[in-house]
């Protein structure tokens, strides 16, 4: 059997750009470089038909360890719980009050670029403690 080499996460949302800024900033991640022939991301979705314009974009991680996010445009909105989330994994090895500490940090930093706070998971005896959130357009994803 052939292994997976890489992964990418797709997001379906009303403003792709918009969303793929709030995960660059969330991740550490960057925009990839336009295609081969244009200077930016602006240029390129000039060339493109009136309605496809804005249709998606993307990031990646630029150490290139993590799976690249695509972000694309589709008419419905988002009506029900997210099937699978990202964890962003603020509090790994850290236990109590240091990883609450931890994660309510990150919590106010990501409040501040748009995503809400949602509910806060305690510690019980087999997990520690963990932050659910929602991301720009109501994503919803953990802070682990």
């Amino acid at each position: 059997m052939p292994s997976v080499k890489q992964v990418q996460v797709t997001f379906d949302c009303a403003e792709p750009e918009r969303v793929a800024r709030f995960w660059c900033a969330v991740l550490g991640y960057v925009f990839p470089p336009p295609p081969e022939g244009f200077d930016g991301w602006d240029e390129f979705d000039r060339t493109l038909p009136p309605e496809e314009r804005g249709g998606s974009s993307a990031c990646v991680d630029p150490s290139g360890a993590g799976p690249r996010l695509y972000f694309q445009r589709v008419p419905e909105g988002k009506t029900v719980k997210n099937r699978v989330h990202l964890d962003v994994r603020i509090g790994t090895g850290l236990v109590g009050a240091e990883r609450l500490a931890a994660l309510e940090a990150e919590c106010t930093r990501l409040v501040a670029l748009g995503a809400v706070r949602v509910q806060l998971l305690p510690a019980d005896d087999h997990n520690e403690s963990c932050l659910v959130m929602r991301d720009v357009e109501g994503n919803e994803f953990c802070l682990d």
